[in-house]
């Protein structure tokens, strides 16, 4: 039994195919030049928010390194980083991991309660303490 043409070789891509023409490549780039940068638009609207803004950021420029070397660069310069970071976590001793955790949560807070104050003009301290005197 013999194989069709197109079974032989490498199959060709979806994104193969759109760049095969001078109009797919330069839809193609826009295209993932406009989602991309809504992706990381809206992660960078989140990032004061708890959850994951830096995680979409990083999503959007995965989206970005499609197309564009400058992202691709950037994203495996984040990745290599974000890696020797956890991994100096996780050769330190409890303490120390208890204490960069804790410096975490209180920077967390910190952008939370900010971000809640200068937004809404709501000072979550002062209603956690009129909630707490509440009888």
């Amino acid at each position: 039994m013999t194989a069709k043409p197109d079974e032989q070789g490498q199959s060709v891509g979806v994104l193969d195919r759109i760049r095969s023409t001078a109009a797919g490549r330069h839809a193609l780039k826009v295209g993932v030049g406009i989602f991309g940068g809504l992706v990381v638009a809206i992660g960078i609207v989140l990032i004061p928010f708890p959850g994951p803004g830096w995680a979409i950021v990083i999503l959007g420029l995965a989206i970005w390194a499609i197309e564009f070397a400058w992202a691709k660069n950037l994203l495996t310069f984040t990745k290599r980083h974000v890696q020797s970071w956890t991994h100096w976590i996780a050769r330190q001793s409890w303490p120390v991991r208890c204490v960069v955790g804790l410096v975490g949560m209180i920077f967390v807070s910190a952008v939370v309660y900010f971000s809640v104050r200068l937004s809404f003009g709501i000072d979550l301290i002062q209603v956690a303490r009129d909630w707490l005197a509440r009888p």
